[in-house]
């Protein structure tokens, strides 16, 4: 007996619950900390390469805000409380 049907529906539910778990880290404008800062920090934290935590940085300062990080509350917990002990406001979204 084949069950392929089966399998696929299963995996289709199991994608779609896995994507309502994911969250953004979301990292906000201010006028006090450097692009320089934020970068180091974004590198530090959350494994950005230098171009990938420059261009973060440009879109948090032309846009107010910037998404630097998607997944799951308990993996980004961790990171959004380093970025705020570096003194930048960090969300999760």
């Amino acid at each position: 007996m084949e069950y392929n049907f089966q399998e696929d529906v299963l995996e289709e539910i199991a994608e779609d619950v896995k994507s309502a778990d994911t969250k953004d880290l979301v990292v906000f404008n201010d006028d006090f900390n450097t692009f320089e800062h934020v970068i180091n920090t974004l590198v530090k934290v959350c494994k950005h390469s230098a171009e990938q935590a420059e261009q973060c940085t440009w879109l948090i300062h032309f846009k107010g805000k910037c998404a630097v990080k998607m997944g799951t509350i308990v993996e980004l917990k961790p990171m959004q409380k380093s970025i705020c002990e570096a003194g930048i406001d960090a969300k999760i979204i």
